[in-house]
């Protein structure tokens, strides 16, 4: 009766570590797959470590049939900004992925069909960015092309992707409308209250959910050139 007590006994205690164990590798893999610090190979900048008054703002999704809006408060507010595009959206409007590259603003790479990048294959790692790098090769853009996952999360394959093709993977370190619906005053604050030299800003502006996004661009932008800020696109901010 001993006996058999105590190998009940190791194989609760077993089963206990067990599930300890697939707890802590659940939670470690939610958090590497959510960090915007950190990814298992590859670079990744979340911000550029500089005392230079240096912002980047980043516009993510699209593009649509809200581009012309989106350039024009650009260019009305005098800033740069770099648009992570979707491959598959890109392709939908083509004439809109046109005019980002003539505007003179840098695209980055957002994937083609906006799914998260968690427990994908390399194939589907491969497609999905080389697909969407063709688009944004037929806009005619030229420039330098960073990569953006969806929501940013990422796990395995795409890092190692990444950094067998000297990618460099681009998060943020400022995002007011993520998760959320606020107010154009609420973006605002929050955005200047955590901006500091280095900052990659990410708003969501493309689709009808965006338009307080979108009306706080000129706001941001008066009140951080105010501060001393200058606006700078993803690729300038990396290589200074």
């Amino acid at each position: 009766m001993t006996r058999r007590n105590g190998r009940k006994r190791k194989l609760l205690i077993g089963g206990a570590l067990t599930l300890v164990l697939l707890t802590l590798t659940c939670v470690g893999l939610y958090v590497l797959m959510n960090s915007r610090t950190y990814q298992v190979a590859g670079r990744l900048v979340p911000r550029v470590d500089t005392a230079d008054k240096l912002v980047a703002l980043t516009l993510d999704d699209g593009p649509s049939e809200r581009t012309p809006e989106i350039l024009k408060t650009l260019a009305d507010a005098g800033i740069p900004a770099t648009f992570y595009l979707i491959g598959g959206e890109l392709a939908a409007h083509p004439e809109q992925g046109r005019a980002i590259a003539e505007s003179g603003n840098e695209i980055g790479n957002h994937t083609y069909h906006h799914q998260r990048m968690i427990f994908v294959t390399p194939g589907f790692v491969r497609d999905e960015v080389e697909r969407t790098d063709a688009e944004i090769a037929k806009t005619g853009y030229r420039g330098p092309i960073t990569f953006r996952p969806p929501n940013g999360k990422k796990l395995f394959a795409l890092p190692f992707y990444l950094s067998d093709h000297n990618r460099t993977t681009v998060t943020w370190d400022v995002e007011p409308d993520s998760g959320k619906t606020p107010t154009t005053d609420e973006i605002v604050a929050e955005t200047l209250s955590k901006v500091r030299p280095g900052s990659i800003i990410l708003l969501h502006v493309m689709y009808a959910t965006g338009t307080p996004s979108l009306a706080a661009i000129p706001r941001i932008a008066r009140a951080l050139k105010d501060r001393g800020y200058t606006f700078v696109t993803v690729s300038q901010l990396i290589s200074h």
